[in-house]
């Protein structure tokens, strides 16, 4: 008999360390994991919204099961796009706060962030509703003047195909109306349009097509959904912390800026006035084609510029009843300069 039970024990000792070594591989919903040298951690994603914390830079969106999630950050928000592909969300206000961020996943899943220093601040940038800004603070650069730019790590390398969406537009103006300013904006970035002496264009194309039933991948919170292939400029109801958001949506190229893919914009008609045609009797309405030309920047690869750059046309503020965001600063131009 003894001698018969020790090939069972034997058995069942090589059992348990194997059971053993499956556990401590598994980890359970915390143990961390080593996969191409980088820790991981499981996942365990609540249901819901997800902040940051919750799908930390490093994380697998295939291991959490996390593409089509929302992530937010700072009161901004972005949907969990599919691997090789970097979404970024930017948001004009009144008071200058940052508001928006990058969320970006690799090939194999992994993902990172850029994420602003100063959420939480009045750095321009975007938030809270307060009474909208009459004009540039005083002591502001004068636009040719101030070579601050930010760039935003995507371009469009070939044509930027748009459509506008069949609701409401902004300051009640008709589709065709709206074309044609929005159609301005968009060639003032091409162009690179200045009172600063600088001649040369931006090498890429823009074309308007049509009306869509499609509408801007932006939700109510100024928060960006998944893309739908359409480029849509829109209007509608946002929340009272901004004026317009721009979605972006983009994938690696390498050696170079990403690729753009897609571009969406759309303006807060819900909470804010808006006309294309800014007059002496013009009292708290902001200027389409200012605020239009802004989020174009956004389209073509430029960030924000924070306090002391309010002259800059991608000054994170926007002021109402003014026009000087149509035209580009120095900034402005340099950073087109940089990305194209």
């Amino acid at each position: 008999m003894a001698g018969r039970r020790g090939p069972v024990s034997m058995g069942r000792a090589i059992t348990a360390i194997a059971l053993a070594a499956t556990l401590s591989a598994a980890g359970g919903a915390d143990a961390p994991t080593r996969a191409g040298g980088v820790e991981r951690h499981g996942c365990g994603l609540a249901p819901g919204t997800l902040t940051v914390a919750d799908l930390p830079a490093g994380a697998s969106v295939l291991e959490c099961a996390a593409v089509g999630r929302l992530v937010t950050h700072g009161g901004a928000g972005v949907t969990v796009p599919e691997p090789g592909t970097k979404v970024s969300v930017d948001a004009l206000t009144v008071d200058g706060s940052r508001h928006g961020f990058t969320l970006a996943v690799a090939e194999d899943g992994t993902v990172s962030y850029d994420l602003p220093h100063d959420t939480g601040t009045t750095e321009p940038g975007h938030a809270h509703a307060q009474a909208p800004a009459a004009g540039p603070v005083a002591g502001a650069r004068a636009a040719c003047a101030d070579s601050s730019y930010a760039v935003a790590d995507h371009k469009e390398y070939g044509t930027y195909d748009w459509w506008i969406g069949d609701d409401a537009l902004p300051g009640g103006i008709s589709r065709a109306e709206a074309g044609r300013a929005f159609g301005d904006a968009i060639n003032t970035i091409i162009t690179n349009r200045n009172d600063c002496g600088y001649g040369d264009g931006v090498g890429a194309r823009a074309a308007y097509h049509s009306m869509t039933h499609h509408e801007a991948d932006i939700d109510r919170e100024a928060r960006c959904q998944a893309r739908d292939g359409f480029s849509v400029w829109d209007a509608g109801p946002l929340t009272s912390a901004v004026v317009a958001t721009t979605c972006t949506w983009s994938r690696p190229v390498a050696g170079g800026p990403d690729w753009l893919k897609e571009a969406d914009v759309r303006f807060n008609t819900g909470a804010y006035t808006f006309t294309n045609n800014p007059t002496g009797a013009c009292t708290n309405a902001y200027d389409i084609r200012s605020v239009a030309t802004h989020e174009a920047g956004h389209v073509f690869g430029l960030a924000h510029v924070g306090s002391g750059h309010e002259a800059q046309t991608m000054y994170t503020n926007s002021f109402v009843c003014t026009t000087t965001a149509r035209t580009l600063g120095k900034g402005d131009v340099l950073g087109l300069r940089a990305i194209y």
